[in-house]
């Protein structure tokens, strides 16, 4: 099955940026769960589910193409419940022959697995989810795509909703109130632009204006002058002054005898001609602008923005997460944002993973140590006489949990909260953190 990823949507860009690459490779490789849902929404759903205890399902590509990254992300569990008192792992391989997500899932509930940690990707999380609705198991999938979250079902990867939500609270807290879209015709835009008109319905902003364009330079100009409305604006610019009358010569006027001619005085060989003032062209209809490209059509969104006059002079522009992997290169939207964890929250678990294993560990990493991290702080403070401590009641908990990319939590109709940063471009590229995390949910030692 052919998996569509935000990550394969960079086309080959450079990820060179030392600054920032750990703050949004994660949210590349979190995008690697991004893909096309399938309809295969496995059975097992029907089984009668044992009592549930304190053990816990890992599901995990293995084996097969992701091998790779299923290994990095079941060390990083271990390593997170390395105690002897650390509730037991259940880990079933999910590319195994002749076992699927929802075989694996089975396989768990069946075992009595209190928590499912996993699977990886979006198809593998809707095909797995049924099983574990069915038999009341919590899971914690990998995924980014928070259209297969639901009640007992959460997404950890970091999401263009929760990027979206942070970058328009922040836009408006400075006064920010027309915001539009323009995005590419695949799912990273549309995933944007439905965040986008939720988040702006949801605190009572009026509707955004949105655009999605095709992956051609005509496209990028022709939709973005519609956008911004461009040969309205343009011809304000074009707009002559009044006609003024000349005087007529007053016959009684004195002949300035070193300009008998009465010509125009000329400017002296030394000093500068002066230009004529050119008037301000106006200000697009929206002060806050969503866009979604990577790559080289990025390189096409920012020459059409020069071109219809769409600064940030005028527009707080915005991005997604994935801009801090080739940040030095995008000095030419300098002023613009991003939202995504503050990479300093990171280099603890960093230092930590690399020197018992002696690499570095990969982005997605981070989900699975944070997932096991909260296992084994939840197993710890279970009630007196619960099988477990995983509970709706207690996976939603308003303070939230401690994680390696900053705070997050949980809600009850399986979205997602994350407490990310807002980073700005420089002039000369690269990135800063002009609006730290919000700080809403508290961290908890686990």
């Amino acid at each position: 099955m052919r998996r569509q990823t935000f990550g394969t949507q960079m086309q080959g860009q450079d990820i060179d940026s030392a600054s920032s690459r750990f703050a949004c490779k994660r949210l590349l490789f979190a995008g690697l769960a991004l893909s096309a849902l399938t309809a295969c929404a496995g059975g097992g759903g029907h089984h009668h589910a044992p009592k549930a205890g304190r053990g816990v399902g890992v599901l995990l590509p293995l084996t097969g193409t992701n091998a790779h990254l299923g290994q990095e992300m079941l060390t990083a569990t271990r390593m997170a419940m390395n105690a002897p008192t650390a509730p037991p792992l259940d880990v079933h391989d999910t590319a195994a022959p002749g076992s699927t997500a929802a075989t694996a899932a089975q396989a768990a509930v069946s075992a009595g697995d209190g928590l499912i940690l996993g699977p990886l990707t979006t198809d593998d999380t809707a095909a797995a989810a049924p099983v574990a609705t069915a038999a009341h198991v919590p899971m914690l999938a990998f995924t980014s795509d928070m259209s297969v979250a639901q009640p007992g079902v959460w997404t950890l990867g970091i999401a263009p909703e929760q990027q979206v939500r942070r970058m328009v609270l922040a836009a408006r807290q400075q006064g920010r109130q027309h915001f539009a879209a323009f995005l590419p015709e695949n799912r990273l835009g549309h995933a944007l632009g439905q965040a986008l008109q939720q988040v702006c319905a949801e605190n009572g902003l009026q509707s955004p204006q949105i655009m999605y364009h095709e992956s051609t330079q005509a496209s990028v100009i022709t939709g973005l002058k519609t956008l911004s409305a461009y040969e309205t604006r343009a011809a304000a610019v074009a707009q002559p002054l009044p006609d003024a009358q000349p005087e007529a010569p007053q016959a009684d006027t004195a002949v300035d005898p070193a300009n008998p001619d009465g010509a125009p005085p000329t400017t002296a060989p030394d000093q500068p001609a002066t230009p004529a003032a050119t008037p301000d062209f106006p200000a697009p209809p929206f002060d806050a602008l969503l866009l979604g490209d990577t790559g080289l059509q990025l390189g096409m969104v920012i020459n059409a923005l020069a071109e219809t006059h769409v600064d940030t002079a005028h527009v707080q522009i915005m991005g997604p997460g994935l801009w801090g992997a080739f940040v030095t290169k995008l000095a030419a939207l300098q002023g613009a944002w991003y939202a995504a964890p503050d990479p300093a929250s990171r280099q603890a678990f960093v230092q930590q993973f690399m020197a018992r294993y002696h690499h570095m560990p990969t982005p997605l990493a981070d989900l699975t140590y944070d997932s096991a991290a909260l296992v084994k702080a939840l197993d710890q403070t279970r009630p007196a006489g619960s099988a477990n401590g995983y509970s709706v009641q207690a996976l939603t908990r308003p303070e939230g949990f401690g994680g390696v990319d900053g705070a997050f939590g949980f809600l009850e109709n399986g979205k997602t909260r994350r407490d990310l940063a807002v980073f700005q471009i420089l002039p000369s590229g690269g990135s800063r953190i002009v609006i730290p995390p919000a700080g809403k949910l508290r961290r908890s030692a686990n």
